[in-house]
């Protein structure tokens, strides 16, 4: 009897988490910013600057200045950056005001989060993307990355190895 207690709360535990990652890949992005999808279907961009992500995946780094983006609920959004790469976006980062309710409703909608002490972040992963959110001392940042995206500079990091090798 213990044994089958035991086994349907482990069962209910595993299945509630995973129809929250589920909505996490489902929603993929922040509001109607997609990852992995192209710079150009997202309204109100401006362009910063070009950089090198992990020095060397030649990337490109974009404001959004969008008034359907400025609130979560009546949370003030002071500020959201994309950045791409082959015009894909692969990384959303939000900065909000401080305010303790978007924590309590990122974990409503995709479950308990996954706390690191060593970047004193909390973490939510799916099939397709993760999500950090980070607290600083006057805002808080949610990091939207895109896994798709991120495999695709690897596997360009590999063709580039490759060429090399061949032109010997």
């Amino acid at each position: 009897m213990k044994f089958f207690l035991l086994f349907s709360l482990l069962t209910g535990f595993l299945i509630v988490n995973a129809q929250d990652a589920a909505e996490l890949n489902r929603r993929n992005g922040f509001k109607g910013i997609k990852l992995g999808s192209s710079i150009d279907s997202v309204k109100g961009i401006v362009f910063k600057k070009e950089f090198k992500e992990k020095d060397e995946f030649p990337a490109k780094l974009y404001d959004v200045r969008n008034e359907n983006y400025k609130t979560i609920g009546e949370v003030t959004v002071k500020e959201i950056q994309l950045m791409t790469y082959q015009d894909r976006i692969y990384k959303i980062v939000v900065t909000t005001e401080k305010d303790p309710r978007v924590m309590r409703a990122l974990e409503m909608s995709y479950g308990k989060s996954t706390y690191s002490i060593r970047t004193g972040s909390y973490h939510w992963n799916a099939v397709d993307l993760s999500l950090t959110f980070h607290a600083f001392k006057n805002s808080l940042e949610l990091t939207y990355r895109s896994r798709p995206v991120l495999r695709k500079m690897q596997e360009d990091k590999g063709k580039k190895v490759t060429e090399i090798s061949e032109d010997f």
